[in-house]
This record gives C-alpha cells, structure tokens and sequence, in this order.
C-alpha cells in the first residue's frame, strides 16, 4: 500500500496528523506493508528567510483575534498531548523551502530515513521552536535521521532539487489539495486533516480489506 503525506514542516496539524497515522500503522503491524513518501507543499512560499510573528501572521491572514489564537494553540496541544507529540511554544514562522529540498532528498534514500528526517524537522519546529530553514537546524535534524551530513550541507549551499520540489507542489495543486496534511492511498484514497489514530486505522485496514 502506498502512502503519500503530503505536508509542510510548518503545519501544526502535520504533526498531529503524521504521530497519528504513526500510532495507526504500529496497530497494524505486519498485517499491512506500507510504502510511506513525504510530498512537499508550503503554507506560507513567499514567507521571508527572516520569518514573521506566529500570532500577527495568524491574524493577518485568518482575522483570528488573540483569544482564537489561543484557544486554537491550546486544542493542538490537546491533540499532539493525545498522540505522543508535545507541542511547544512556536514564536515564528519560517519559511520551510529548503527542508522540502532536503525532505526530497532524503525520499532517494531507504524509506526510513526520509521519514526519520521528518519526524526530526516537525520536532525542532513545533517542539523546539527551532528555524527549520536555519542551515544548522537542517544539517543537525539530517544527522539525527542518519543521512549524509556533508552531503546536505552540499544540497543546500546549491538549488539542488529545487525546481523538483516545485514540480512536486504544482502536482498536488493541480490535483486540488490546498490544505494540508492530506494523505493520499494507492493513488485514490484522500484522508484530510490531523484525524486520530483511529481513523486512519479504520481506513487503512478497510483499503487493505485486513480484518
């Protein structure tokens, strides 16, 4: 079964929904082989290198009064608390442009380290507060993910893979996702939102006709 997340590092909701779709697949253990990719899709692509305030980017582009904001801040945590994911206070919002690049990279490698390097960014963003389009962050989450170091540092002192990833962002677009996560099975399937764990499973073995 094939598995596309298609994401962006900057989503709270990603997170939420890719510890659940984890939580799903543990509870199917073997009873489903499943080939997991990570697409790219950005929420903010003419988001500056310097980043902007969380809650005046949010109202800007949501009208959400702060105590929305909050409400909204707390029901994540809520959500990611439920999943195993722990959210913690994200200041700023980044552009994430060259963690797609690496992200597309790393999908070259065995599956396990493209995951492995997704899990790293999500955590440094939403966990740690982390720039996740800081040359450092990027390097140290690749070598958290146990993939070439001076390789990527190699990727993004280049526009290597940049113009795939774009590639990659109109194929989606012109499928009509415009919001993310979205998670799209064998190629039919769409599932929206950060979902518990629950639904994913339900779905999961549904499609897989596993009892």
């Amino acid at each position: 079964m094939k598995i596309e997340f298609v994401s962006d590092v900057a989503c709270p909701w990603c997170a939420v929904g890719l510890w659940s779709l984890d939580r799903a697949l543990a509870r199917l253990g073997d009873s489903v082989e499943v080939d997991l990719r990570f697409e790219p899709f950005e929420l903010n692509p003419s988001m500056p290198s310097e980043g902007e305030d969380t809650a005046e980017y949010i109202s800007r582009k949501y009208g959400a009064p702060p105590e929305q904001i909050a409400r909204n801040r707390e029901a994540l945590r809520e959500r990611g608390a439920a999943v195993g994911f722990a959210f913690g206070d994200r200041p700023r919002i980044w552009n994430t442009f060259d963690a797609h690049r690496l992200l597309y990279w790393a999908g070259q490698q065995p599956a396990a380290r493209q995951s492995a390097l997704k899990h790293a960014l999500l955590t440094a963003y939403h966990s740690r507060a982390e720039n996740p389009g800081a040359r450092d962050v990027l390097l140290r989450a690749a070598a958290e993910a146990g993939l070439d170091v001076d390789r990527a540092a190699a990727i993004l002192d280049s526009d290597e893979f940049g113009a795939e990833v774009r590639a990659r962002e109109r194929h989606w677009q012109q499928l009509g996702i415009n919001s993310v996560p979205a998670v799209i099975i064998d190629d039919r399937h769409l599932i929206s939102g950060g979902q518990p764990p629950e639904v994913f499973e339900r779905a999961l073995r549904e499609l897989a006709a596993v009892v």
